[in-house]
């Protein structure tokens, strides 16, 4: 790998820790503030929600400014948004100008590497940087756990600048302090990635040739014979991802009676397993299998209703840590695959813009279900099924329809699949 690789990936962990810790934080000061669980819930789709909004704009931001500079804006844009949730904004709104950030870094982070590296390490470099994302997901769901919890909040919230009144007094207000410090290292990785030889693209003066171009590159994408596939099968696994980050943390509270800081430790485990998932997958898997791991997130669908049989810690881990395992397999390859196709047709940041567009709104649709289920009433055990039989119908479907694209396609998707082989476009 390339040496600005590694800075990516430094900057990429702390920024992710950060996010993931702050997750934690969130919830639990919804919690200690009286807000009911509904409003918990709706922190996922919340942080969605520019994703989604932005989504014809980020890409064109991220292909027309040099990629590191993107990335430090994005996350100076998170610390405001750490700001506003510790000084009177409403958790939601705060949490949703985080997402902003999180929205303009993601089309930089994932479009440098095409840039950088050749097709042909894409799959790897895809793996170990999901593998480090996981790992930062690891750490800082315990992280967030531990800074609200019984044994660092007291220490925290009893430090004190002399004689300055902060009004920063509970446990998830001194977490996100601490955590705005996690966003700094960040930004200043950023500064240090290098730039490429990739010619930057011109940001039009109109933003309705914006929403345009973006509307053709998303067609562009769910016309490919394998961007469709790689497309619907990230952006179903993602939008389940992103909210089950949640429900676990609702599960457990039900079936095992866990605490914030006890059920963020299963959020981990299932990271955990994930990002064995994904280093394996880097190393077994070539971009041109991709579609091999398919009939894998039909069996993921079906492990995740496994869980509402589940009342044993011991028994969870495991689990959790296989259930998470067959995701990582399942998005490496899929991801990489995507990423390769939309550099194809189109620029680097408007295919990642493209694809998190599409991923994002399914958070953003199946969270403000889940929302509305729980606000009605729904326990987790019932989400649970939901979600999971959700995810084995859907990726059945996928599955017959790329065996229908080998029937009718056969030439087009051998032309594709030579493509993805070799270095070359």
């Amino acid at each position: 790998m390339k040496k600005g690789f590694y800075t990516i990936m430094s900057a990429q962990f702390f920024s992710s820790l950060a996010d993931n810790a702050l997750f934690v934080a969130a919830v639990e000061l919804l919690r200690t503030s009286g807000a009911g669980e509904w409003q918990r819930a709706a922190l996922v789709p919340m942080f969605a929600l520019f994703y989604v909004v932005l989504a014809p704009f980020v890409g064109a931001f991220a292909d027309a400014v040099p990629k590191g500079k993107v990335m430090f804006v994005s996350n100076s844009i998170k610390v405001v948004g750490c700001l506003l949730m510790l000084f009177g904004t409403h958790p939601l709104l705060a949490y949703a100008v985080v997402g902003l950030g999180a929205a303009a870094y993601s089309p930089a982070k994932y479009g440098i590497l095409t840039e950088l590296l050749p097709p042909s390490q894409l799959v790897k470099a895809n793996g170990w940087i999901e593998g480090l994302t996981i790992g930062s997901i690891i750490l800082g769901v315990l992280l967030g756990g531990q800074l609200v919890g019984p044994h660092i909040a007291p220490w925290l919230t009893s430090f004190d600048l002399p004689g300055i009144e902060t009004g920063i007094d509970t446990a998830p207000e001194a977490a996100i302090t601490s955590l705005v410090s996690l966003y700094i290292i960040a930004a200043l990785f950023n500064l240090y990635i290098p730039r490429t030889d990739a010619p930057l693209q011109p940001f039009p003066a109109q933003p309705l040739a914006l929403v345009r171009d973006f509307s053709d590159c998303n067609a562009k994408l769910w016309n490919d014979k394998l961007g469709q596939i790689s497309l619907a099968t990230t952006t179903l696994f993602w939008g389940v991802s992103g909210n089950l980050r949640y429900i676990v943390l609702a599960w457990a509270a039900a079936a095992l009676g866990y605490s914030t800081t006890q059920a963020s430790s299963l959020v981990g485990v299932v990271a955990v397993g994930t990002a064995v998932g994904a280093i394996v997958a880097s190393v077994a898997m070539k971009l041109d299998q991709a579609t091999r791991v398919i009939s894998l997130g039909i069996a993921m669908g079906l492990l995740v209703v496994g869980m509402n049989v589940i009342d044993n810690v011991w028994v969870a881990a495991p689990f959790l840590i296989l259930l998470g395992g067959l995701g990582g397999f399942l998005v490496v390859p899929m991801n990489a695959l995507l990423q390769h196709r939309g550099h194809n047709l189109m620029g680097a940041g408007r295919s990642i813009a493209v694809q998190n567009f599409n991923e994002q709104a399914c958070i953003l649709a199946l969270g403000a279900f889940y929302t509305g289920m729980t606000r009605g009433g729904l326990s987790a055990f019932g989400a649970i099924t939901i979600f999971g039989l959700l995810v084995a119908g859907t990726m059945w479907l996928i599955g017959r329809w790329h065996q229908r694209n080998l029937r009718d396609h056969p030439d087009e998707l051998a032309r594709l699949l030579a493509v993805a082989r070799s270095d070359g476009h």
